[in-house]
């Protein structure tokens, strides 16, 4: 019997940002934002604010360094001939250029700048762009959706925190010549946010909150969005030989879960096989026997990031009703160190009744996933499985923080998702996998061991592991090591957990399975 370990109550205090869509006017109280592209072209209603002002807009950009390059801010406080408080002028950079990630940032940069300004409301005029692809409704539709999602905090357990640190914006209004086309197309992003905001709320909780026992309670929330939610626990996964998995588990006083998660949106006569996420859910990673280091140990709460990808999108999925058949499937454990722990050297039975030999217990995702991939391919038959794992180290040698690691026995896979990851801002890059990389991790004792040798190719060897458990299945790696985290605050990602992997697989889910 596992002892009951005492909690901190955690409660729900993420709110998002109220936005809202109304005609342009530039006649508004609070904070007033206008664009401009390069060469200080300004939009529209800038050159109407800028004629109330007496020209004081082109005058700062002739003598000044604003050119309207993307990011960049030009701020006037108390303008005079205006009701605003201030106006922003916004740089977009070239027209031609400006696409949806440009106005995304432009919405974040704005409440970034803003969020502890004082003001409570800004109002943006978002006008047509001239010699741009995106249309006035889009473009404002994603203004408002980095407005949304450069807005997250993550203040929950601050309790002394300082009057002029505390956030003071609470609304944008978006301004457009198609309002109404605008809250259109804003209403399945805001859906998609609302998925981003689970997972960096997921992520950015402590281990002794967030563990498997209450991530699976959180996860059964979604059942009201419609989602059917499964957890399994320890006695039914040792019934079905998850020795893998279970394994990582044993040093720790809690019980794992296996979380399986179900949205079944694709019409019936479609009759459409699912695709499947399954993420690496280890709540907290010491490194087990094989012990990590003390410093920068506590960011190991978010060695679950890859589970709480697969929560995330299961939210954005059913929240804005994507007419797709989607399975996830996480596997939650924590690595502790403990008498009862796995040790270096230990074999293990899969799912698949393939042996495992424990060289490193810091190796420890890839056992969890080996389980969880056996499981999901044997139960759902599916078209595609995508794993999501913080799985290695060596991937934020290989790539920092601007890449995820993709790897794939699936060419059209692996292009249909680097595609994705380009039109939302979340990229990944495909590295190599192949025999001779496979042949690293066979074992002397048993069928293969948890890595390779020495330090080489550490995060091919870890994801040619990982195709031993796909089974023919076509099926896809991503490694988001370097991406789950930030310790930069981005205009779209605020510093802390950046809910990587949601939007990327929405997006691929909604251009490649959602049926018409």
């Amino acid at each position: 019997m596992r002892t009951p370990v005492h909690q901190i109550s955690s409660r729900s205090e993420t709110t998002f940002m109220r936005i809202s869509f109304a005609n342009i006017s530039s006649s508004r109280r609070g904070a007033l934002v206008v664009t401009a592209t390069v060469d200080s072209e300004l939009s529209r209603t800038g050159t109407a604010v800028d004629k109330s002002m007496g020209g004081a807009i082109q005058k700062a950009m002739g003598s000044g360094r604003f050119s309207g390059k993307k990011g960049q801010v030009l701020e006037f406080p108390a303008p005079a001939g205006l009701k605003s408080s201030r106006v922003l002028v916004v740089g977009l950079g070239k027209a031609a250029d400006v696409a949806a990630l440009t106005m995304e940032a432009a919405g974040g940069t704005v409440v970034g700048r803003l969020a502890i300004s004082g003001e409570t409301e800004v109002a943006a005029a978002i006008d047509p762009i001239k010699g741009s692809k995106i249309s006035a409704a889009e473009a404002a539709a994603r203004f408002a959706y980095g407005a949304n999602l450069g807005s997250y905090r993550f203040d929950r357990y601050r309790t002394k925190l300082e009057d002029d640190k505390k956030p003071s914006l609470g609304s944008v209004v978006v301004m457009s010549r198609d309002a109404a086309g605008a809250k259109k197309a804003y209403m399945p992003l805001d859906r998609i946010a609302s998925g981003v905001y689970v997972t960096r709320d997921l992520v950015s909780e402590p281990a002794n909150v967030k563990y498997a026992e209450t991530i699976a309670a959180d996860a059964r929330g979604l059942r009201k969005l419609g989602v059917k939610v499964e957890v399994l626990g320890e006695r039914r996964m040792q019934q079905m030989g998850m020795g893998a998995l279970l394994g990582v588990n044993q040093g720790s006083e809690r019980e794992a879960k296996l979380l399986v998660m179900q949205w079944n949106g694709a019409p019936q006569r479609a009759g459409q096989r699912p695709v499947a996420f399954i993420g690496k859910g280890v709540t907290f990673d010491t490194g087990g026997i094989s012990i990590k280091p003390s410093g920068g140990m506590e960011d190991m709460k978010w060695d679950m990031a890859g589970a709480g990808a697969v929560i995330g999108v299961m939210h954005a999925l059913a929240a804005r009703k994507a007419r797709a058949n989607v399975v996830g499937v996480c596997g939650l454990v924590e690595n502790m160190p403990s008498g009862t722990a796995q040790r270096p050297g230990d074999v293990v039975k899969s799912m698949s009744g393939q042996t495992v030999e424990v060289i490193n217990t810091d190796a420890e995702g890839r056992l969890v996933l080996a389980d969880a991939l056996w499981y999901t391919q044997k139960r759902f038959r599916p078209q595609a499985m995508i794993d999501l794992a913080t799985l290695t180290g060596a991937i934020i040698v290989s790539l920092g923080h601007v890449h995820a690691g993709l790897f794939s026995d699936n060419d059209e896979l692996a292009n249909t998702l680097t595609e994705a990851g380009k039109a939302e801002g979340e990229t990944v890059w495909r590295l190599p996998i192949g025999d001779q990389y496979d042949k690293d991790i066979n074992s002397d004792i048993a069928d293969m061991k948890n890595v390779g040798a020495g330090r080489a190719a550490g995060s091919i060897t870890a994801a040619q592991f990982l195709k031993r458990f796909a089974n023919n299945v076509p099926w896809a790696h991503l490694d988001i090591a370097g991406m789950a985290w930030s310790n930069k605050a981005r205009p779209t990602v605020p510093k802390g957990g950046t809910g990587f992997g949601v939007r990327l697989l929405d997006r691929w889910v909604a251009d490649n399975h959602e049926v018409a």
